[in-house]
């Protein structure tokens, strides 16, 4: 009986410091997670950022549209697993020519990988 009460206490106290831990980095830190707001900003008159969500099994946003000739830094992260970016048909470091690229992840993920694809559409 005095073994389950304090494994029970050593829990529950366990629990509290894990909690402690999430909160300070939240509001002490300013420690924010991965978060969908403000995925496509223009930086400039032909420059723009993108934000990428490889949640399991796809990419947000699912569609981009930017101009011919515009310059994009895309910055990905990862909520959960391991996720693959390739933009098809590039090495992502290349100059991109108008088109439709599409875009999918080549790190085995779960069940539903082959489903997790996005595009990005150069007008």
């Amino acid at each position: 009986m005095n073994a389950e009460k304090l494994a029970l206490s050593i829990a529950s106290i366990l629990l509290l410091i894990f909690f402690s831990l999430i909160l300070y980095g939240a509001y002490v830190k300013n420690i924010e997670l991965p978060t969908c707001k403000d995925t496509i900003i223009k930086v400039s008159e032909n420059k723009y950022e993108v934000h990428y969500i490889a949640r399991q099994f796809s990419f947000f946003p699912m569609e981009l549209r930017i101009p011919k000739g515009s310059i994009l830094d895309i910055y990905i992260t990862s909520p959960d697993v391991i996720h693959g970016f390739h933009i098809e048909g590039t090495n992502v470091n290349l100059m991109v020519i108008p088109g439709e690229y599409r875009i999918y992840c080549h790190e085995y993920c779960g069940l539903g990988h082959q489903n997790m694809m996005s595009k990005i559409i150069v007008d």
